[in-house]
């Protein structure tokens, strides 16, 4: 269980890196100064520096570096991501060339969003590598016939609450091996074959990660379908890797598409609320991922690949928000700045992004007991463990 939080750990700092490399790089491409650029959060437990005589210096803790022309970069002792401080990026010290509240709107609008950008590149990047070994994908709606094809079987895509099958806990991701010993060769032989034994009990090989166990479970009679199941929806699936140039191709397609659909669903989780009708989507804050992180790493390194890519994808998106202290938000406040042609208060932005902040955070911890009250039980099975 404390692989758990190791793997998620590593997994954060991982997507966090990535996104403050994403404005590190692009400030340092406009020429503005980026004080300090580190691995994890402060305090800082050493870092480097050029001197004004171009020499390499170490400075221990965290005292302030007066000497450094350049950038600080710092390892810190909290592992969790990384950060980066650029000059100026409150607003001050605007009559400095090298100052980023002294570049024009564009550049300004660029570097804050170098780190959404740099999310998705991390992704397509996780997504192609992951084509190029062998990626787990649906193959019911068929694949390019060059690709190619290993470890096909028939696994669970959903579990309908207050099912025979939920009632088995039988879970999202598990394989279904056989049936009364019987082997099938697609899912709708396989629901054929349970279709026709409502009422009476099946015994059901699954294969769940590395680990294979027994079910006895009874079909019922779905209402929608009139015929016997036990309320899940399957898919057949398989390991599926391509040719170099068919792997980066696929990888980007795979990207965007997963962009629009996550755009797609916050945009029906949002109208959803305007609309008075409450949260209908399965939200998960940090301890949620968290638990899932170790269910997915349990599955394998390439599910782990998998699911990084599409945490990444997440972040990107909800960054990139139009809310006060996002990214998108700041990106907001330049947009504003450019049609009034003169910026906003600085009072005024600093308030509202505190607000914003202050929002942000009741949400989390909003969505973190309600994760601890679902996964609560992983979690004090790691406390039990270690104490």
């Amino acid at each position: 269980m404390l692989l758990t939080i190791i793997i998620f750990i590593l997994v954060l700092s991982v997507l966090v890196f990535a996104h403050e490399l994403g404005h590190f790089m692009m400030a340092r491409r406009f020429g503005v100064k980026a004080e300090e650029f580190g691995f994890g959060f402060p305090p800082r437990a050493f870092g480097i520096y050029k001197n004004a005589a171009g020499q390499w210096k170490l400075v221990w803790g965290a005292k302030e570096v007066a000497d450094a022309p350049g950038t600080v970069y710092s390892i810190n002792w909290l592992p969790l991501g990384g950060f980066v401080k650029i000059k100026g990026e409150n607003g001050d010290q605007k009559n400095e060339p090298d100052s980023f509240a002294c570049r024009p709107v564009w550049q300004r609008a660029v570097i804050l969003s170098a780190g959404v950008i740099m999310n998705v590149i991390l992704a397509s990047v996780l997504i192609i590598s992951g084509y190029l070994a062998g990626l787990p994908q649906a193959l019911d709606n068929g694949i390019d016939p060059r690709a190619n094809v290993r470890d096909q079987k028939i696994q669970i895509v959903q579990v309908i609450k207050d099912s025979p099958a939920s009632a088995a806990g039988l879970r999202i991701g598990d394989a279904i091996l056989s049936i009364d010993s019987q082997q099938f060769l697609n899912f709708g032989q396989l629901q054929a074959y349970v279709g026709s034994k409502a009422g009476q009990q099946l015994d059901y090989k699954i294969k769940r990660g590395r680990d294979e166990f027994n079910e006895k479970i009874t079909p019922v009679i779905i209402k929608e379908t009139g015929r016997g199941g036990i309320g899940i929806a399957l898919s057949q699936t398989g390991v599926v890797s391509y040719p170099w140039y068919l792997a980066i191709w696929q990888g980007l397609i795979t990207t965007f598409s997963l962009v629009w659909a996550i755009i797609l669903a916050f945009y029906e989780l949002l109208k959803g609320l305007l609309a008075g009708q409450g949260v209908s989507a399965d939200l998960a804050g940090p301890v949620g991922i968290a638990a899932i992180t170790g269910q997915v790493a349990r599955m394998g390194f390439i599910y782990l690949m998998q699911f990084t890519a599409l945490l990444s994808i997440n972040l990107a998106v909800i960054n990139f928000f139009p809310f006060p202290a996002l990214d998108g938000g700041r990106v907001l406040f330049l947009i504003i700045e450019k049609i009034k042609g003169s910026p906003v208060k600085k009072e005024v932005e600093g308030a509202i992004h505190n607000i914003g902040f202050a929002l942000l955070m009741a949400l989390v911890l909003l969505v973190t007991l309600k994760d601890v009250s679902k996964f609560g039980g992983i979690f004090k099975a790691i406390w039990d463990k270690i104490f």
